[in-house]
């Protein structure tokens, strides 16, 4: 397990921190730069695209890892040393590796639009448009990327699994309001889920779900590395093409897993929602907000939790700190929904309800403030 951590986590890490000194210093040649004003809380231009690094740190590890499976696939006697626990997994490896691709496929296309949004800013109509398009044609390639639910209705299990990415997508764009908060966020999430995958077995093998959880632990490894630049005061931003494309691997990596069946409780299919709980609130109370004032959810503003959490007192750095925590203890909760009982399982739910009734009540005596 060590290994696969290490392995996993590593190599990402050093290629987003290395290549976000180069987005640093290449884009604002290339257009790619944060000017303060009307919303914005930083007091001075700041170099953006910092999802370009972060996609390269997810990508080329990836990369690599697929031309040293093909080369141990056709290499009587490996060149380098494996590690044992891999070598009976390189045929499955290899055989999900299509899938793999064709999923980053998905996130280079988003990335790509939000590198144009930093740019140029786009209409969010366009925005929203290839963002389902995307997520349509992600849900329509493969059986294994829509909800189960545990209903035999394709067209409901299939819209829902649109919904779910188009909504994280745009979820981790509006966290990404203050140094450090969305990425970090994502970072949390990700590990959790990646937990997750590494506690609860497959149904029909009972074994880890090591596939899942290495693209996951990989996607924790970029984070933390462009984390190093993004932790406040912040030297980059992610921009919209990290967003974009941390919102969809989040969604496809969730979808990818299994939560229930088997020996696992039904009700173990609602992990994600305790793990993403924060941050899906605080997207579903903004766009209330907005939509109440006459103003368009696409919009930004200083309507987030993490702003009314400031206007409370906190400096940024504990504001933001204050949404990790919130966000590590429902996912915790979400650890423990395999392995409890249905009693269990409804104090896990208070737990996480618990903890929203708090962040709405900061949040409600925060707007509340003159």
């Amino acid at each position: 397990m060590v290994w696969l951590i290490a392995g996993a986590v590593v190599p990402s890490l050093i290629v987003c921190w290395a290549a976000a000194f180069a987005v640093r210093k290449w884009g604002p040649r290339w257009g790619l730069v944060d000017r303060p004003g009307h919303r914005k809380i930083h007091a001075a231009p700041m170099p953006t695209g910092g999802g370009l690094a972060i996609w390269l740190g997810i990508v080329l590890p990836l990369a690599v890892g697929q031309l040293a499976l093909w080369g141990l696939n056709g290499a009587a006697v490996p060149a380098i040393p494996v590690p044992e626990f891999i070598a009976p997994h390189v045929s499955g490896l290899l055989h999900q590796s299509g899938k793999l691709w064709t999923l980053l496929a998905g996130g280079t296309v988003l990335m790509l639009l939000g590198l144009a949004d930093d740019r140029r800013g786009l209409d969010w109509r366009l925005r929203l448009g290839v963002q389902t398009v995307v997520a349509i044609g992600i849900v329509s390639l493969n059986d294994h990327w829509r909800m189960s639910l545990f209903v035999d209705m394709p067209w409901l299990t299939g819209a829902l699994s649109v919904l779910w990415i188009v909504g994280l997508v745009n979820s981790f764009n509006m966290l990404d309001n203050m140094d450090g908060l969305s990425a970090g966020v994502a970072a949390i999430a990700a590990a959790m889920f990646a937990a997750m995958m590494l506690l609860i077995p497959r149904p029909d093998n009972h074994q880890p779900q090591l596939f899942v959880a290495g693209f996951l632990l990989v996607i924790v490894g970029s984070l933390v590395g462009f984390l190093w630049h993004n932790r406040p005061p912040a030297r980059l931003f992610m921009g919209d093409a990290g967003s974009y494309l941390v919102g969809y691997l989040l969604a496809m990596a969730t979808l990818s897993g299994t939560y229930a069946g088997g020996q696992v409780p039904k009700y173990a299919i609602l992990g994600p929602l305790c793990v993403l709980a924060v941050p899906l609130y605080d997207t579903a109370t903004v766009i209330f907000i907005r939509l109440r004032s006459g103003r368009s959810p696409f919009v930004g503003d200083k309507s987030h939790f993490s702003h009314r959490l400031v206007e409370l007192g906190l400096s940024k750095p504990r504001a933001v700190l204050t949404i990790y925590l919130a966000t590590a203890t429902c996912g915790l909760g979400a650890l423990l929904l395999h392995d409890v009982n249905a009693r269990g399982a409804a104090v896990v739910g208070l737990m996480v309800a618990c903890t929203l009734a708090l962040v709405a009540i900061l949040e409600t005596v925060g707007r509340r403030r003159p």
